[in-house]
């Protein structure tokens, strides 16, 4: 076998390899880098599959490889750090669910419901253009900003301050109902646009020019704090604009 048939497969475990750092780094109660190693994860996600394309290195092997890191790095890692930060904040509670420490295991329905989405992935022709249910990186995305906001944000860059996103995600109801409703998401028929350009044309690239223009802004304007509001943005878009998206 080639040499270049092996760089898809290897970005792929750099991308399971990040994974197993986030989860250590959650264990170890250190939730920033952990965050930074899953949005690197996401990185190496996207240039196994932009390799894999350009060197026209598609295989059985890789997809099924790729399949298993995302499952680690984009369900488990997220999972277990939203599953962790619920936890600690669940201390002292007055609620039965949080003081008997019963909220936390809602969390793990993010990496079952991100086991399901990525196997129906696997096997749903409908999935080639655009997405059936959020993608587990943008799910992964999403939680893995939390940590960002509620402990890098404040004081930093952001022109426009959001102190009310460190009261809203500190909030242990808060992360319980987003990692139920996000689950959801992930297994759910809407119809989700990928980021996938086949030209650089404005015709038929209308939502996704739109999306990268606001996104743009938002994170001028918020620096971290724009990124889970970016993702909130990317499903909102997708599911008011359901008829315009081409399976």
């Amino acid at each position: 076998m080639k040499i270049k048939q092996h760089i898809p497969n290897t970005l792929t475990i750099m991308n399971l390899l990040c994974g197993l750092i986030s989860l250590v780094l959650t264990f170890e109660g250190n939730y920033v880098s952990a965050s930074l190693f899953v949005f690197l994860a996401a990185v190496f996600d996207f240039l196994d599959g932009n390799a894999a394309r350009i060197l026209k290195a598609h295989s059985e092997l890789g997809k099924q490889l790729d399949s298993l890191a995302d499952m680690v790095s984009f369900g488990v890692a997220p999972g277990i750090m939203i599953f962790q930060m619920i936890s600690v904040n669940c201390t002292g509670s007055c609620n039965i669910l949080e003081r008997m420490q019963i909220t936390p295991y809602f969390a793990m329905l993010i990496p079952v419901c991100s086991a399901l989405r990525l196997a129906k992935f696997n096997i749903d022709l409908r999935q080639e253009v655009n997405f059936i249910g959020i993608p587990t990186p943008a799910n992964a995305i999403f939680f893995a900003s939390i940590p960002l906001v509620l402990y890098v944000q404040p004081g930093m860059f952001s022109l426009i301050h959001l102190d009310f996103l460190v009261t809203f995600f500190s909030n242990t109801r808060i992360l319980t109902i987003l990692a139920v409703f996000f689950s959801y998401l992930l297994i759910s028929d809407f119809k989700i646009f990928s980021m996938k350009f086949k030209s650089m044309a404005w015709h038929g690239n209308e939502l996704r020019y739109a999306f990268l223009i606001i996104s743009f802004i938002l994170f001028i304007l918020f620096f971290l704090a724009a990124i889970p509001i970016i993702i909130l943005l990317y499903i909102m878009m997708s599911i008011f604009f359901q008829n315009f998206i081409v399976e």
